[in-house]
């Protein structure tokens, strides 16, 4: 198969969306060609092969930071994409367009789709239609709504990372939308040694580690306040991610008294994200909603249990007392005491580090990229 993926954001730009596209196309660009439609940046190559892929950047102003994008950058990438795209289209024939995010993409695979003459499947990522922490989120406004209404009926197919992002689909866009259900995945990650003491932790330590971009929607400044309420001086917290929180969750830190046990490590690579989260004892994420959660796959994949809240598409492979523990929505105390639990009992943390590793075997890339695979398959047999 020819394959286009259209993807406003695609690594080094962006969050969890973008990455697990380029680790679906790499996976599929193993028996397929593959190309990808995505923004441009400065200093990034405007087209370049990378891991067995074609990825073509577009020109997107307004962008001021790598890991977020502004409305206005947006929205000339849905200009420029269609523009670029429609050059490309009609110099190759594609046989499949599979675009990421409702909100911007949609408009670009959706036009691409009727000029290349090949079916488009839609994939939603959960915050592309619903981001409580957003007023712009599409939900909230019926213009947008109507636009997201549009594009979902118009594709050939649509999926969803998880049960959360089908039910807000039907929810607010489309009550009788037919969604498959595709589970994210990620690379299997390879063996990792490391000594804790690389990172200046003591046998002593207890080491919380968290993962993501530094906005809004991830609610780190009250997993501060959580942290510093837990009676243990040997409890130490790991941030790992960029953004625009990074410096008022600094100042935070240091109001709290917790700026010494508390290290944001900053954008850091797959390598060393590995090493530390298995450095750490626990993930913790008081994210307000995911629509799949990668980094609870790769925290399960490290051994680690998993304290978060029971809302978002993490609760399809996540069970409470199982895989650690799923709390209530901001119950912040009763967070609390869930680390100090694991805190207390090793057996407990071994018997979920063990159940995590069993669990996260059916979440490698290897066996989203062949559902996805068999998706394209059965609707290329539809339109022949």
């Amino acid at each position: 198969m020819h394959i286009l993926f259209c993807d406003y954001e695609y690594p080094p730009l962006g969050g969890g969306g973008g990455v697990v596209n380029a680790w679906l196309a790499e996976e599929l660009a193993k028996q397929h060609s593959v190309t990808v439609l995505t923004s441009g940046a400065e200093g990034l190559p405007v087209e370049e092969n990378v891991n067995g892929v074609r990825v073509i950047r577009v020109p997107v102003y307004f962008r001021k930071r790598l890991q977020t994008a502004s409305f206005a950058s947006m929205l000339v990438y849905v200009a420029n994409g269609i523009f670029q795209g429609y050059k490309l289209v009609r110099q190759e024939q594609f046989d499949i367009i599979s675009t990421f995010f409702v909100i911007p993409t949609g408009p670009v695979g959706h036009v691409l789709s009727r000029l290349a003459k090949a079916p488009n499947v839609l994939s939603v990522l959960g915050g592309d239609i619903y981001d409580p922490s957003k007023k712009s989120s599409p939900h909230r406004h019926a213009l947008l709504r109507s636009i997201v209404r549009y594009l979902l009926k118009k594709a050939d197919l649509v999926t969803g990372e998880s049960h959360d992002v089908i039910k807000n689909v039907n929810k607010y866009y489309s009550p009788d939308l037919e969604t498959t259900l595709v589970p994210l995945g990620i690379p299997r990650p390879p063996a990792v040694v490391v000594d804790r003491k690389d990172y200046d932790i003591g046998e002593e330590d207890f080491v919380l580690v968290t993962v993501g971009r530094l906005v809004a929607r991830k609610a780190v400044d009250q997993l501060l306040n959580i942290v510093s309420r837990v009676e243990n001086k040997n409890v130490k917290l790991f941030v790992l991610g960029d953004g625009p929180e990074q410096a008022a969750l600094k100042s935070l830190a240091n109001q709290l008294g917790i700026a010494q046990s508390t290290r944001f490590v900053g954008h850091v690579s797959d390598e060393e994200k590995l090493k530390i989260l298995h450095c750490a004892d626990i993930y913790v994420s008081t994210s307000q909603h995911e629509g799949f959660g990668l980094v609870f796959l790769e925290a399960m994949s490290a051994g680690l249990p998993v304290i978060c809240y029971d809302h978002g598409g993490q609760t399809d492979f996540l069970a409470d007392g199982e895989t650690g523990y799923l709390v209530p929505l901001n119950e912040a105390s009763l967070f609390q005491g869930c680390i100090e639990k694991l805190r207390a009992d090793k057996t407990i943390r071994e018997a979920m580090s063990a159940a995590n590793l069993v669990a996260v075997e059916s979440h490698f890339m290897d066996t989203c990229a062949q559902e996805y695979e068999n998706l394209f398959e059965e609707v290329l047999s539809r339109k022949q």
